[in-house]
């Protein structure tokens, strides 16, 4: 009786009923007892309601009301269920119709407001799985869904605010992100949750965290300047309450935002050594981390640097710190890849993949959908496709799709590996429309490796012009922002467009400035190809005797660790040399040289078919029958002059002279 005059009446009702609850323990001889469990329970309930805002209250009264009307309505049908159930055949079309109709999204979740511990659990399941194991979480509408659901109920519950927060990181949405880390923070000062766990501290704690974490959202973003404006704020109120852990967070991310600017190594080293003194092994290892990446790109021995992630990686068992343990072996990895030593990098990204597949999280999945895991499987992808294993290649890739989907927030590493593979793909099957049309994809995900890549395909059609003019701002864009490797790699290309041009002179000093940079930064790999080029340009200018002999001090790295296509290119050029050298030669010693570039040439054959290059394919068959014709074998000869034709049909020359470039 007391409920249906509370949601027929008015909200004053519902009021003067909890007065009414708190009047029950008064008096000498009270109805309901404190300490009793009934008592107990109001009590709790009125405390409850007192702490509500005029706005909860409001909604709580709507809530009322509308599951009284439910319940009538729910007696009504009952009532007139209770009138047909004499009718059989009425019954049986009832229960088909509700067997028919399918269940909808909205019952299916939950439209009531949850209990607190059902709220929290909800959250911090949430919250582990975007963490751990992101495909397993609630898709970001549904989970948003969700969560407007609960702060609906409850405005200012700011674990879902910040669940939201995260969330919104998600699918990249940066209005919501922030609107969300706001609210958060406003709900954390409001609610009082900082004061009761800090003291008078709790305020101004919540104040620079809100921040620092502002400052690193927009430094994710890539907004550096309110991000640097955020970062001063948090380092006054930080410097303001002497919170030393706070200043050492604010210094670390300084260093992020000072980098875009210019190198900033003894801020990073003064972050590590700060780190240590307070006891923050965690930021001290990242530090250490961010300054080996730093040297790797300065061009330090990596000796030096793999001492310094041991010294890190001593600081994770020391303290546990798993997932820093990933990050190490993805950044070796990295490195090992920078300098060019495949086999180094594929031993590290298999250490990563068995190590983590014994070690499982608490909430029952493996802890495996981490960005070092992206990294190590897109590295092991690319690896795999150098050495002409596509379809290897392609399973990775398609497990890297099902662990981290397209609206995941290390998806993008995997899309632009999966670009570039398909591009390497079509420039080695002579189909350069295709590859220009990756080059699209490329660009949006890497914006300087697609000006590369476009680069690339001009030089292949022939756009001679059109490529030099690209590279040459590519080149001066790189230069400034100092990216040795692709410097390097775009200098390479200016030569190869120089020989294409008959410039052989022109493209020495060019090749002469890539040497000298591969060296100083200790990038042997492209030191090696960069030797491999000038051994052509050698030969191009009629010195085959120098030529082989730089060509021994360099294709020992391109067959220990290049890519396949490296390989092949570096043994077609150890036979161009040995027929050029050959004709100084004794006619005998001449025979066996050109037998010896015979063989080679079916070495860079296997490679090349391996790869599924043809272009490269048809020069190799094209130069074995003129060596053939030489030494007088003829059933030879016209074996691959046969070979040669169905190629040569198959990809037109262009007028491009054939044996006229290095790759």
């Amino acid at each position: 009786f007391r409920l249906k005059l509370m949601a027929e009446g008015e909200l004053k009702d519902m009021e003067q009923f909890f007065d009414d609850l708190s009047d029950s323990f008064t008096g000498t001889e009270p109805e309901v007892h404190k300490t009793s469990v009934v008592g107990l329970f109001l009590r709790h309930m009125i405390l409850a309601y007192n702490k509500l805002s005029f706005s909860q209250v409001y909604k709580l009264y709507t809530a009322l009301q509308q599951y009284f009307q439910n319940d009538e309505k729910k007696n009504g049908i009952d009532e007139n269920d209770m009138e047909l159930a004499n009718t059989e055949e009425l019954e049986g079309k009832m229960e088909k119709e509700e067997l028919d109709v399918p269940l909808r999204e909205e019952e299916i979740s939950c439209s009531g407001p949850l209990s607190q511990k059902q709220a929290e659990y909800f959250l911090s399941q949430q919250a582990s799985l975007l963490k751990n194991d992101e495909t397993k979480a609630l898709a970001p509408a549904s989970l948003q869904k969700e969560l407007n659901n609960l702060l609906k109920f409850n405005p200012d519950f700011a674990e879902a605010h910040y669940l939201s927060y995260l969330n919104s990181l998600r699918v990249q949405d940066v209005f919501s992100s922030t609107h969300s880390l706001l609210h958060y923070f406003d709900r954390l000062i409001l609610t009082g949750a900082e004061s009761k766990s800090n003291g008078d501290e709790g305020y101004g704690r919540s104040l620079r965290y809100a921040a620092l974490n502002l400052a690193a959202l927009h430094c994710r973003f890539g907004h550096y300047q309110q991000a640097e404006l955020a970062l001063q704020e948090a380092i006054r109120i930080a410097q303001e309450s002497n919170d030393h852990v706070c200043l050492q967070h604010c210094l670390s991310w300084l260093y992020i935002l000072e980098q875009k600017i210019f190198d900033s190594c003894v801020l990073l080293e003064h972050s590590v050594n700060k780190s240590l003194h307070f006891g923050l092994p965690y930021l001290a290892s990242l530090g250490i981390q961010s300054l080996v990446q730093q040297r790797a790109f300065a061009g330090k021995a990596a000796n030096k640097l793999m001492d310094a992630l041991k010294d890190s990686d001593l600081l994770h068992w020391k303290h546990s710190l798993s997932e820093l343990i990933d990050i190490s072996i993805a950044q070796k990895t990295a490195i090992w890849r920078l300098y060019g030593r495949s086999t180094m990098a594929l031993q590290q990204a298999q250490t990563l993949l068995s190590m983590n597949s014994l070690e499982a999280v608490n909430v029952g999945v493996q802890q495996n959908n981490t960005e070092s895991f992206a990294v190590v499987l897109c590295h092991l992808a690319e690896l795999h496709a150098e050495q002409g294993y596509f379809a290897a290649a392609s399973e990775i890739l398609k497990h890297l799709k099902e662990r981290f989907p397209a609206n995941s927030q290390h998806a993008q590493l995997w899309m632009l590996f999966d670009q570039k593979i398909q591009f390497e793909r079509a420039m080695n099957d002579g189909r350069y429309h295709v590859a220009d049309s990756l080059v699209a994809g490329i660009t949006a995900l890497e914006s300087i490796e697609g000006a590369y890549r476009k680069a690339i395909v001009l030089k292949a059609q022939n756009q001679m012009s059109e490529a030099h003019k690209l590279l040459q701002k590519l080149l001066t864009h790189c230069q400034k922002i100092k990216n040795t490797e692709m410097v390097i790699s775009v200098l390479l290309s200016v030569a190869e467009l120089y020989w294409r041009s008959s410039c052989h002179t022109i493209a020495l000093p060019v090749l002469l400035q890539a040497l000298a940079l591969s060296r100083e930064y200790s990038l042997q790999y492209l030191a090696s190809e960069t030797v491999l080029n000038l051994a052509f340009s050698q030969v191009s200018s009629c010195i085959p005797e120098q030529a082989l002999n730089i060509l021994h001090t360099a294709i020992e790295p391109v067959l220990a660790h290049g890519a396949v296509l490296d390989k092949g290119c570096a043994m077609f050029l150890v036979a161009k040399c040995q027929v050029a050298s050959a004709d100084s030669y004794a006619p005998r010693k001449k025979i066996e040289a050109l037998e010896s570039a015979i063989l080679n040439l079916n070495e860079a054959k296997t490679y090349f078919a391996k790869v599924d290059c043809k272009e490269q394919l048809r020069d190799v068959l094209y130069f074995q029958a003129r060596l053939f014709h030489t030494l007088g074998k003829t059933q030879e000869r016209n074996k691959c002059a046969m070979l040669f034709r169905q190629l040569h049909q198959e990809l037109p020359a262009h007028g491009v002279p054939l044996i006229n470039a290095f790759k």
